[in-house]
């Protein structure tokens, strides 16, 4: 059973939008009427950019003179950061998506992973929060933990070749 299946739709003053069935307020319309409005505007934002990051990639390949080794490799790095860019914006693009889904859905605010509330402080400060700060830090650490564990198995496997 998913966390939507906790849900059930409010009308109370035109005020609360959704509430947990055990009674808990979520949040209220004008939030996410506020967030909606932000992940839109966020979302036609990116779209702008990521247009004119193509034509000004297109514009660069079309003036640049690749007979010069030295412009070949600036309009190479200049092409491999603007890709990079665009890279990251379209996984926002995603997340921006997902978290559009999720208002219509009623799910929006509500940590995937242990189906608590996200504060709005966290919303705020990214609308396309999916978990709740105590999820994400967990998850973070676990990240870390995980890298330092690998970087420690690097070391050795590197040592043991050494030995060898």
């Amino acid at each position: 059973m998913g966390v939507g299946d906790n849900l059930s739709w409010l009308e109370k003053d035109d005020f609360l939008v959704y509430e947990l069935l055990k009674g808990d307020v979520l949040m209220k319309k004008k939030d996410l009427e506020r967030f909606k409005k932000i992940l839109l505007m966020e979302r036609q934002s990116i779209l702008g950019h990521l247009s004119s990051l193509e034509e000004e990639s297109q514009s660069e390949l079309s003036q640049s003179s690749t007979s010069d080794p030295s412009d070949f490799a600036t309009v190479e790095i200049n092409q491999a950061e603007i890709q990079k860019i665009g890279n990251y914006e379209k996984k926002m693009l995603h997340k921006i998506s997902v978290a559009l889904q999720k208002i219509e859905s009623g799910e929006y605010g509500i940590c995937e992973n242990c189906g608590e509330e996200i504060s709005l402080a966290r919303l705020e400060a990214r609308p396309v929060a999916q978990l709740c700060i105590d999820c994400k830090t967990e998850m973070e650490q676990n990240e870390r933990r995980y890298s330092d564990n690998n970087n420690d198995e690097d070391e050795w496997s590197t040592a043991e070749e050494f030995e060898e």
